[in-house]
């Protein structure tokens, strides 16, 4: 057993504290575990000792089985940008809802919210939807290998994609001959890209990114780095992926338009299904023509794609996220990282908040952080101790770290957040 550290005797308080605060949720967690692996259907909402179980959400908070209320700062993982419950979201799911949730058969709400996307997104001309962010990336990859003919595909360190072989590679279930097709790049390192990339430019399809890294962090790319890849790829034939599933709420255009970097195919999910199970990819007509019905090459399919329910509330979702909201959540979002930063700094706990725009991640670790090397090396007991801690004084964020604002979030709620780590800050 490795020795206590000094966080050892806090967390050992803040996790007695949780335990006391959510009998309720206890109680639920014990029965979910006999009929649920690990007691939950999502490996990512898991914490230990458990996670609180969810009875409702109001705007920018959300109510547990205890009664214990908390900011969301986590929503969803980022997908209720709007907030909790939003009238109008709800009232246009509804309106589409009554007359039927399903068809085997085009919607107009599917065609109007692939016009929005098109409308607001550069590089995408055409678009086709699935039920979630794993598809979406899935299908892309698949169709940059038939566009190409090539068979490997690249990605980078720290970034996640969702859990399908191509992107969970290395791992139990998978088989080695896919992990041999999946190249993995050094993130924001043009050199570490630049001894590799023209060495398997015969048989890349695509090279696929998150222009700012989620899962691992929170982290930017940086501008130079996505113009090398922007460069590299066309020069050797190989499609450019933006995976936009959690950025595309930066900008209108996506965080593709804050980089000026025209990507061949974009992977969208999160904010654009207004809370329903949604996914999507699109990009230019000579790529996505290849998925047309009678003259392409890829039947692509899926039961409940573009249903009228999510697209309805995407459209309601994004038709609320105008320049001028998505500025004041990007603003909003900026300062507190920087609030937050200047409380770890004073009070010298060892932690930094990373953030663009809307989204951020605490760490535990005051390593520079510009790629996800030092997040590895964060210390596991602090994070915790700042998760579990957090949840205790009404603030719900990802156990990683992670979290985001919603237009619903007042300034209470962000002074409160920071109080919150202050509070905690001096009791470490």
């Amino acid at each position: 057993m490795p020795p206590d550290s000094i966080y050892t005797e806090p967390l050992r308080r803040v996790s007695e504290e949780y335990v006391r605060s959510n009998p309720g949720s206890m109680e639920v967690a014990e029965r979910a575990a006999a009929v649920l692996p690990g007691g939950t259907t999502r490996t990512t909402t898991f914490f230990a000792p458990f996670p609180p179980v969810l009875v409702a959400g109001e705007g920018s908070e959300v109510v547990d089985v205890d009664g214990n209320r908390r900011v969301d700062y986590l929503n969803n993982y980022t997908s209720l940008i709007l907030g909790h419950a939003h009238p109008d979201v709800l009232a246009a799911a509804m309106s589409v809802a009554g007359r039927g949730t399903a068809f085997s058969s085009p919607t107009e709400q599917e065609v109007r919210l692939a016009e929005v996307l098109t409308g607001r997104v550069a590089s995408v001309e055409q678009v086709r939807f699935t039920n979630s962010g794993t598809e979406a990336t899935m299908a892309a990859l698949r169709l940059a290998r038939a566009f190409t003919a090539r068979p490997r595909v690249a990605r980078f360190e720290g970034s996640y994609h969702g859990t399908h072989d191509y992107t969970a590679t290395p791992g139990a279930g998978i088989p080695d001959p896919v992990d041999d097709l999946v190249v993995t790049l050094p993130f924001n390192d043009i050199p570490g890209c630049e001894a590799r990339l023209p060495h398997l430019a015969d048989s890349l399809a695509a090279v696929i990114i998150e222009p700012v890294l989620g899962a691992g962090g929170v982290i930017a790319a940086d501008r130079e780095f996505l113009a090398y890849l922007r460069d590299v790829t066309r020069r050797y034939g190989v499609v450019l992926i933006f995976d936009e599933i959690i950025s595309f709420r930066l900008h209108s255009g996506g965080a593709q338009a804050i980089f000026g970097v025209r990507p061949d195919l974009t992977t969208f999910g999160k904010i654009i299904g207004g809370g329903f199970p949604v996914g999507g990819f699109g990009g230019s007509r000579n790529i996505m023509e290849l998925l047309h019905p009678t003259t392409g090459t890829i039947g692509w399919g899926g039961t409940f794609n573009g249903n009228p329910v999510s697209a309805s509330a995407g459209i309601a979702t994004l038709d609320a996220l105008t320049p001028a909201a998505i500025e004041e959540l990007n603003e909003n979002g900026d300062h507190l990282a920087e609030r937050l930063n200047k409380v770890f700094q004073a009070t010298g706990l060892p932690a930094l908040a990373t953030g663009v725009g809307s989204l951020f991640n605490i760490h535990a670790t005051d390593e520079e952080i510009t790629d996800h090397h030092p997040v590895g090396r964060a210390d596991p007991e602090l994070a915790e101790l700042l998760h579990l801690g957090l949840m205790n004084r009404g603030y719900f964020l990802a156990p990683r770290g992670m979290g985001c604002l919603s237009t619903a979030m007042t300034p209470a709620d962000l002074d409160g957040l920071v109080a919150a780590v202050e509070d905690l800050a001096s009791t470490v």
